[in-house]
């Protein structure tokens, strides 16, 4: 498993995280995302026994500093939850979800 497999399945959907069930860090990214009326769809590498390891090491290699969680908008590695956070503080994160928001 490579960057390749790992890019492919974040531009499969908009908005991805890819995260670990026991990571408050990826939990809170994901009701932010809710909450901004975004679904994101989440990856659970530590329930993944096949690939999840590759996925991890992968996202390192990507520049990830965390590996989780690893935040993509619209196939584009937008980074973990310092990244995601400056974005929103700065009025920048929510033109980026706008095509992936649920209409209300």
């Amino acid at each position: 498993l490579n960057m390749d497999t790992v890019t492919r399945l974040a531009s499969e959907k908009g908005v991805v995280i890819f995260s670990k069930s026991s990571c408050c860090l990826c939990y809170a990214v994901n009701i932010l995302f809710q909450e901004l009326g975004v679904n994101p769809t989440v990856y659970e590498i530590d329930k993944d026994p096949d690939q999840g390891n590759a996925m991890e090491k992968a996202l390192m290699r990507s520049g990830c500093n965390g590996p989780v969680p690893a935040v993509f908008i619209g196939g584009k590695l937008v980074g973990s939850t310092n990244e995601v956070m400056s974005l929103h503080l700065s009025g920048l994160l929510i033109p980026m979800l706008k095509p992936y928001m649920a209409i209300s």
